[in-house]
């Protein structure tokens, strides 16, 4: 069995733009592991295509500041993945905190593309070029199976998801949750929130979609405990509000009995994408559709923004001013999504 080292350590939608790699890499008969931080654990361990997942703590690194326990958690950690002695190892993540693991991870073959942030390209001992991308015209995934095209595998470019299998506690505790849900109707999910405050649509644009298809089927919100005040003022309040009481593999089950996901282009769109079971409407607003929305079938996968000059700007602040500043966050219009929303519920199933 030939050994993959995958270096991917964040976000929640990174994690999941790699799922089809380390699929390609199983298939063509790497046994792969993955170093991953606390973001992306539960997407990664117990993953049927990953072998073995190593948990980078940097979020507890990050909180206890440089000390001595620290360090010989690094330096176990160290321990275990050059003894491994990988055939390849690939930095999809180009970055320092990347870089660090690709440098001193001993496998035979470190494979990095050109063009790497904060000096990345210095960790491997193949660098190749990124895949042409001109005007973001290829999706995020097909970057990172670039790789498996560089290897020579068969079906490189085979976008295939995974995820872990759900246990009967999150299956009793989702039926909890979900317990006064109208059943008659089916199950529309909206995660309105995201790190980014740029990539955040108008919350009354939110409003106008909620009131108009409230009728039509059984509203869920999701979110983080920060998201309650913007989830209260959409209509959270009148409906199921599961902000701050939910993790990754309750969100996973979660999506995968609704017949709708929408979000803006987030962890969550992303998520309930891989667990290829509900429709998903993304909404982009400084962002670029093309790259991270959710592809596939365009009947059931949507990918909307304002078609603005200014978009994609993909820059967390605004660079204009006046009263262009942040136009982008107002479209596309309510009724563009009420009307692709409707087309959805007249053909979907009730919720399970």
């Amino acid at each position: 069995m030939k050994k993959a080292l995958l270096i991917r350590l964040s976000s929640l939608g990174d994690i999941i733009f790699n799922l089809p790699l380390a699929n390609v890499l199983k298939n063509n008969g790497y046994e792969v592991t993955w170093i991953v931080s606390e973001k992306g654990i539960d997407i990664v361990k117990d993953n049927p295509v990953v072998h073995k997942s190593i948990l980078i703590p940097i979020k507890q690194w990050k909180k206890n500041g440089f000390c001595l326990k620290n360090f010989c958690e690094f330096l176990k950690i160290l321990k275990e993945i050059r003894a491994e002695k990988y055939d390849i190892a690939i930095d999809t993540q180009m970055m320092f905190k990347s870089f660090i693991w690709m440098k001193l991870c001993r496998a035979k073959r470190k494979i990095c593309t050109k063009h790497g942030k904060e000096f990345s390209s210095f960790g491997g001992n193949e660098v190749i070029d990124p895949i042409p991308n001109p005007n973001f015209s290829k999706h995020i995934v097909f970057h990172h199976l670039w790789y498996a095209k560089y290897l020579g595998l068969e079906n490189p470019d085979d976008v295939k998801f995974s995820l872990p299998p759900t246990s009967q506690e999150t299956k009793n505790k989702v039926d909890n949750l979900l317990k006064n849900l109208d059943k008659t109707k089916p199950m529309v999910v909206i995660s309105p929130a995201t790190t980014w405050k740029l990539k955040h649509w108008n919350k009354d644009n939110w409003k106008a979609v909620v009131n108009n298809i409230k009728n039509d089927c059984s509203l869920v919100f999701t979110g983080m405990e920060c998201d309650k005040e913007l989830i209260s003022y959409i209509g959270g309040n009148n409906f199921i509000n599961l902000a701050g009481q939910t993790n990754i593999k309750d969100l996973i089950e979660i999506f995968s009995r609704a017949a709708l996901v929408m979000a803006p282009d987030s962890g969550s769109a992303h998520l309930a994408r891989a667990t290829e079971k509900p429709a998903v409407i993304s909404i982009f607003c400084c962002t670029p559709p093309t790259l991270y929305g959710p592809a596939g079938d365009d009947k059931k996968y949507f990918a909307l923004d304002g078609k603005l000059k200014c978009q994609p700007c993909h820059t967390r602040r605004c660079p204009l001013q006046g009263k262009d500043y942040e136009q982008c966050i107002n479209y596309p219009k309510p009724e563009e999504i009420i009307n692709i929303v409707k087309k959805i519920l007249q053909n979907s199933k009730h919720s399970v």
